[in-house]
């Protein structure tokens, strides 16, 4: 009778969690998890940037900002449905919340802490999402920071997307020339909001 009991009470539990996820609106900073039944090379973790969109391959830009998960996996679903003989089986959960803003330094009660920024990786990383650094941060020092890239990066064309006075801008960087000390005076400082995009490397590449 106990593991019956155990058993209803993690159902309710279980349906509880997907209910709330259900009802969720994503926000910028949120991270999702999606992942594709048919095809597992597509699972990943997506970063919602600060402009409320993800990037999926096949169904390019998806608007996910103020969406529910399962109006980001039907979008996602209906994007990459052309590169499958039937409908593709997507799931989408909500796997990190937008972290809080750092402390700042002399609130009553919260330990001092020195100035930060936020920047946000995203990709073929191995820990995407936001990061807060020091001002005067390097890419290459932000890189070493976030734990480096996945073996599929294509580490020759990572992209720096910043917004200057209102305009995106995007810049192209060669990691694999920087870190060979090549084009060290390319070693961008990054800045507040910057965004380092990471695709993946394509065949042969």
């Amino acid at each position: 009778m106990k593991k019956v009991l155990l058993a209803i009470f993690g159902f309710v539990l279980l349906a509880g969690a997907a209910a709330a996820q259900s009802d969720y609106r994503i926000k910028s900073g949120d991270t999702i998890a999606v992942e594709v039944l048919e095809d597992q090379q597509l699972n990943r973790s997506l970063l919602v940037l600060p402009d409320g969109t993800v990037n999926f391959p096949f169904a390019g830009t998806i608007r996910a900002g103020g969406q529910t998960v399962d109006e980001v996996r039907q979008a996602i679903a209906s994007g990459i449905a052309g590169n499958f003989a039937s409908p593709p089986t997507v799931f989408v959960t909500v796997s990190g919340l937008r972290p809080e803003p750092p402390p700042v330094a002399g609130t009553a009660g919260v330990a001092a802490t020195g100035p930060v920024i936020g920047i946000y990786f995203l990709g073929e990383v191995k820990t995407p999402g936001r990061q807060a650094v020091a001002p005067g941060t390097t890419f290459l020092q932000a890189v070493a920071l976030s734990g480096g890239f996945t073996p599929f990066a294509a580490t020759k064309r990572i992209q720096l997307r910043r917004t200057v006075e209102g305009v995106p801008k995007v810049y192209s960087i060669n990691y694999r020339a920087l870190s060979n000390g090549a084009a060290l005076a390319q070693d961008i400082v990054l800045q507040e909001g910057d965004v380092i995009l990471t695709p993946e490397r394509r065949l042969f590449e």
